[in-house]
């Protein structure tokens, strides 16, 4: 490829992706009359994703190799006044990353849709949903305007919520998705304001029209206060992100996502919808920069979220959760990483968390089928010996979750901690040790999963739930893969088929030696020229990273040495011997602490004061406004009030509409009397 990107072969990486949604939707389903079989729906959608990421890769290849770059509009839509409303694409080192990222774990997902939802009902239609997932997130990373942020930014949402509750027979998939769409519409709420605010006062949506305002903006105060309006504008695209990214108090939805099948849990939570809000502000950095205020409230806001949603990771029983939760954690360390000015550490975390990330989840899916759909880690134990590729390829995501030296996650997590520990913003000390502590409470609930899973006593024939008929379906119409044996055999964990464990092995890759790889030019060298701002005069902390790197080698061989290798190794040491050595121990901390697991249980009431009052006195103000303001004072005042009066005032004025001549004629000469009367006496 030539260092000139060619604008018709990167609208074939969203486009790709599209076409086979639009064919496994309109043709494989019972709306287009299933008109192709399943075999057909997942080798098209999965053509199309392969397409999508061989391009891709090309195009990360010019972009890195060649220099190239791309930003220029494809299609105008309309112009309002002065206002361009067009679809773009901007290519650069930031994008065509996040391209390669989305693509290769949306290829991995689709592969191992085929064995997980092998007999599952929904088949073509979940295909051709997570092509159509694939296609919103390309556009909103390829995006040279903020119009077409946003539309990728709500249809992922709106996907999204098909997924979540693809099982819709099911009671608690519909609640699920019904609570994600709503709390994504609080923060999408606060993102369209500032996208408005920009158009409103730069005058344009195009992100390089509006950076090269950016030095205006900071200049303004927001009208009637005191506030400068760059801060607004910052605060209320981050309250996107926090929906988006799932960060505190807009994160509860992303636990009671894991109603959706494991394949769209992957997606949605590795590479796709809660990074957006990542990719976003890093995109924005010109934007951020100037504003401290914004800054700080972000690395508060993350910090927050980095600690207390891993001490509910703590405490989780199902397999899935647990590894939402930690997903919930690592993104509140690339938000802290954000809120640092280190934009190049959270994306680059971003992208070795979304290799492990989709590991670790792909690979709870695979326990799930081996298990015969148990999801409590309570009831697993030993399943090492029997699923040994799906054991090892967790242990590696595990490995690099948690920042052992040398694996992907720790030369991104070790960037974080650092690029925090050198911010000089207000809350940056809190973030440092927050994100510190955080490194143990990873390491602890990472481990408690993977020795309750793959070491110890068998304990899956103890699970009261598991001699129920294994060929039925399940309430999820979940994916059959029980072997038709009888007897205890039938009930044995077993390896998953092979297109569940290839991409687990294929994912276990980079979590091992992407990190290495790509440290370098992605904090300290070009990758992100262009894409990434940073002031280095105000803000030191990635000017302080690069003074103190001396290559992976000697960063990992560091931080064998340092404070986040030991907190990570004492979480592992400690969840060893409470669960394997000393298994009797949690349940007498559990009693001795029962007011903080109840707490922790009830994921600090965040759930109770969302629906029990924010929830009833938004309902409680609609009713009075419906009843009130609708009912009373509109129809009841003014709509019905004007005819009543209308009717009332007619029905005096019709008995003098006799319909006789002379009784008109009387009126008249009635009314000449009193006119001349007037004029008499009261005009002289």
């Amino acid at each position: 490829m030539s260092a000139t990107l060619s604008a018709s072969t990167l609208l074939a990486v969203p486009l790709a992706p599209l076409v086979g949604a639009a064919v496994a939707g309109l043709f494989g389903t019972k709306f287009g009359g299933n008109h192709i079989g399943r075999k057909v729906t997942h080798s098209l959608t999965i053509l199309g994703v392969l397409v999508a990421f061989i391009i891709s890769a090309m195009t990360l290849k010019s972009v890195v190799v060649d220099g190239a770059r791309f930003n220029a509009t494809l299609y105008e839509w309309m112009i309002v006044g002065g206002l361009k409303m067009e679809v773009g694409f901007l290519v650069d080192g930031l994008t065509a990353m996040m391209m390669c990222v989305v693509t290769f774990v949306s290829l991995m997902v689709h592969i191992y849709t085929i064995g997980y939802m092998e007999e599952d009902d929904g088949y073509n239609r979940f295909f051709s949903y997570i092509s159509l997932f694939t296609f919103s997130m390309l556009m909103l990373v390829m995006s040279n305007n903020m119009l077409q942020l946003f539309f990728g930014w709500e249809a992922v949402g709106l996907v999204s919520y098909l997924l979540i509750g693809f099982w819709f027979n099911k009671p608690t998939a519909i609640f699920a998705n019904m609570k994600a769409f709503l709390v994504n519409r609080v923060g999408d709420f606060g993102f369209i304001l500032g996208i408005g605010l920009i158009a409103a006062y730069a005058g344009t949506l195009n992100y390089g029209e509006a950076f090269a305002k950016a030095n205006t903006l900071a200049g303004i105060t927001f009208p009637g206060t005191e506030w400068m309006l760059i801060t607004v504008i910052c605060i209320c695209l981050f309250i996107g992100a926090m929906g988006k990214s799932a960060q505190f108090p807009l994160h509860v939805w992303l636990p009671d996502s894991m109603e959706g099948p494991t394949p769209i849990s992957a997606l949605i939570h590795a590479a796709t919808m809660v990074t957006a809000g990542i990719f976003m502000v890093a995109r924005m950095s010109p934007l951020f920069e100037l504003s401290d205020t914004a800054l700080s409230f972000i690395l508060v806001i993350g910090a927050i979220t980095a600690l207390f949603m891993g001490f509910l990771g703590i405490i989780q029983n199902d397999i899935k959760r647990v590894v939402a939760y930690s997903t919930l954690s690592q993104l509140g360390y690339m938000t802290v990483a954000l809120g640092a000015s280190a934009y190049s550490v959270a994306v680059f975390h971003l992208m070795t968390h979304a290799f492990f990330k989709a590991l670790l989840f792909l690979g709870a899916g695979s326990v799930i089928i081996g298990m015969h759909h148990n999801q409590d880690i309570r009831w697993m134990g030993g399943v090492r010996k029997y699923m040994p590729i799906t054991w090892i390829t967790s242990l590696l995501g595990s490995l690099a979750l948690i920042g052992t030296p040398f694996f992907a996650g720790f030369y991104s997590k070790d960037s974080i901690i650092e690029a925090v520990h050198e911010s000089h913003l207000w809350g940056a000390n809190f973030a440092y040790y927050a994100v510190l502590a955080g490194v143990f409470i990873t390491a602890f609930y990472s481990f408690r999963m993977y020795f309750l899973v793959f070491h110890g006593k068998e304990r899956y024939d103890q699970n009261p739930d598991a001699h129920h008929d294994d060929h039925a379906h399940d309430a999820h119409g979940d994916h059959g893969h029980d072997d038709h044996a009888h007897g205890h055999d039938a009930h044995k964990p077993h390896e998953s088929p092979w297109v569940v464990w290839l991409p687990l092995v294929l994912l276990a890759i980079p979590s091992v030696v992407i990190g290495f790889m790509t440290i370098e030019p992605m904090l300290f060298g070009e990758f992100f020229k262009q894409a990434i701002f940073v002031d280095g005069t105000r803000h030191h902390a990635m000017k302080e990273l690069e003074e103190a790197f001396h290559g992976p080698v000697a960063m990992a061989i560091h931080g064998l040495q340092a404070a986040p290798f030991w907190l990570a190794l004492a979480g592992v040491v400690l969840s060893y011997y409470m669960y394997m050595i000393n298994p009797a121990l949690p349940a007498a901390i559990k009693r001795a602490c029962e007011p903080i697991y109840r707490l922790l249980e009830n994921k600090y009431y965040l759930d109770w004061i969302n629906e029990n009052i924010i929830a009833r006195g938004a309902r409680a103000l609609g009713t009075g406004l419906w009843k009130g303001g609708d009912q009373a004072l509109i129809d009841g005042a003014v709509v019905n009030g004007s005819w009543k009066v209308i009717g009332r005032v007619s029905s005096v004025v019709r008995w003098v509409q006799s319909g006789y001549i002379y009784h008109y004629a009387f009126a008249m000469l009635l009314g000449i009397f009193i006119l001349m009367t007037y004029f008499v006496w009261f005009k002289r």
